[in-house]
């Protein structure tokens, strides 16, 4: 069993960008570093959900330019392992003028294996008559082996490593019972509580630059126009709001970090700002919001360890808009029983909604999760909630709910990931 402190260091990370360029970027500066030569051509492989996902979403601190191509060019140029999903925040304007010599040259090439899903990136660099490799799985930070001219370099131990430590508190979260789980949020210590309120600190710092900046759809800016001088008394408005905002300027590319949840930073953004934007318009204390905002991290990875870190299905808004929902319901003095409920009634809302990959549309879909998950928390805390089954919601079980929401994921939209590449392609062509 791991304790929230493990929970905290392998489930809530800062990540710089979208969180597919930065493994593809990861796997490629590990690879170079590996090397030790000037590199001469890059070949990346990644599963279908990498491949989706990275494919236009803007590039922090890069002027605009989107993509796993630009993300492996720069790492080659100006990344460093070490720095983990961060691994491009050194990148100069030099490193940028280089890394698009590499792209337009051709000497940088990425495909999806589409028998690949979930986290899955290869990155194959050659230079001087010496060839590197380095492999990433399950986990965004996860890189499993690193090879230079055949020979191993590093190869995950099973259990002993940081991205193995990852798997485990993941597989252990899909094992355990859900009030188990979040019971965990009662034993933060005051180390705990401040990494819990940096993610806060974060995540409104880019919340802060959406709002003030013209970024992607500018969602964040709209809501909060459109609630006019009601916006500070609205509370729904300045949930959606600041999770629009945020959303806005990390899929367009700007260059601050985000705390992720569940190994993403949209996944971060809507299980963090709701649940803080409530507690600072109800005068929550630091602890309490705290702890409600581990509620929600909990509830988060609750779903993601069961539907897969990478899936068809938008866990922005299903998964961590759920865990979200619980969190509220926690910060305003709910029970368990209730955050299950309210879980229940956003699962049942948004289990269908697709992911056609990472780009400034997300944040429609991180508002949506932000607004239903506020939605879902006060209609279960005045007294309502889904009488019997419906859907995918078994009112016996939130685990047989979440089973139902996984069938539904897995089986239903098997194909779904093919189809938005079939797309995809034929729109970057």
């Amino acid at each position: 069993m791991f304790t929230i402190k493990e929970f905290l260091r392998q489930e809530v990370k800062p990540a710089l960008g979208c969180t597919e360029p930065g493994a593809v970027a990861l796997a490629v500066a590990r690879a170079t570093e590996a090397l030790g030569a000037p590199v001469e051509s890059v070949s990346v492989t990644v599963s279908d959900s990498i491949f989706k996902n990275g494919v236009a979403v803007g590039i922090p601190g890069t002027g605009g330019l989107r993509g796993n191509v630009i993300a492996a060019a720069l790492a080659v140029v100006c990344g460093r392992s070490d720095y983990g999903l961060e691994v491009l925040k050194d990148l100069t304007e030099e490193d940028i003028r280089s890394a698009k010599t590499m792209v337009s040259e051709n000497r940088v090439s990425l495909e999806a294996d589409m028998a690949r899903h979930g986290v899955y990136v290869r990155a194959v660099v050659s230079g001087e008559g010496h060839e590197s490799t380095c492999v990433i799985e399950d986990s965004h930070t996860g890189i499993v082996s690193v090879e230079r001219d055949g020979e191993t370099v590093f190869k995950e131990e099973k259990g002993n490593t940081s991205a193995s430590k990852a798997r485990s508190v993941s597989s252990q979260v899909a094992e355990m019972d859900y009030p188990d789980l979040v019971k965990l949020a009662e034993s933060l210590d005051d180390e705990d509580m401040e990494t819990v309120m940096a993610g806060v600190d974060m995540n409104l710092t880019i919340a802060h630059y959406g709002l003030g900046h013209d970024v992607g759809l500018n969602l964040g800016s709209t809501v909060r126009s459109m609630a006019g001088d009601l916006f500070d008394r609205d509370l729904a408005a300045r949930i959606r709001s600041y999770a629009a905002a945020a959303a806005d300027a990390r899929m367009d590319g700007a260059s601050l970090p985000v705390m992720s949840s569940a190994g993403s930073g949209n996944h971060g953004i809507t299980a963090i700002l709701p649940v803080y934007v409530a507690a600072d318009f109800h005068g929550k204390s630091r602890r309490e919001t705290a702890e409600a905002i581990a509620f929600s991290h909990l509830s988060t990875s609750y779903i993601k360890s069961r539907m897969g870190r990478l899936s068809p299905v938008c866990g922005c808004a299903v998964a961590a808009g759920a865990g979200a929902a619980s969190g509220i319901v926690r910060l305003l003095g709910g029970s368990v029983e209730l955050s299950i409920k309210a879980m229940e009634i956003v699962l049942g809302n948004l289990v269908g909604m697709v992911c056609d990959g990472a780009k400034e549309t997300c944040a429609l879909k991180v508002s949506t999760g932000a607004a239903e998950a506020y939605l879902a928390a006060m209609t279960v805390l005045g007294g309502n909630h889904l009488q019997g089954a419906q859907g995918v919601v078994d009112p016996s079980d939130i685990a047989k709910t979440v089973e139902n929401a996984v069938a539904l994921n897995v089986k239903g939209m098997k194909d779904v990931d093919s189809v938005i590449i079939d797309v995809i392609s034929n729109w970057t062509c």
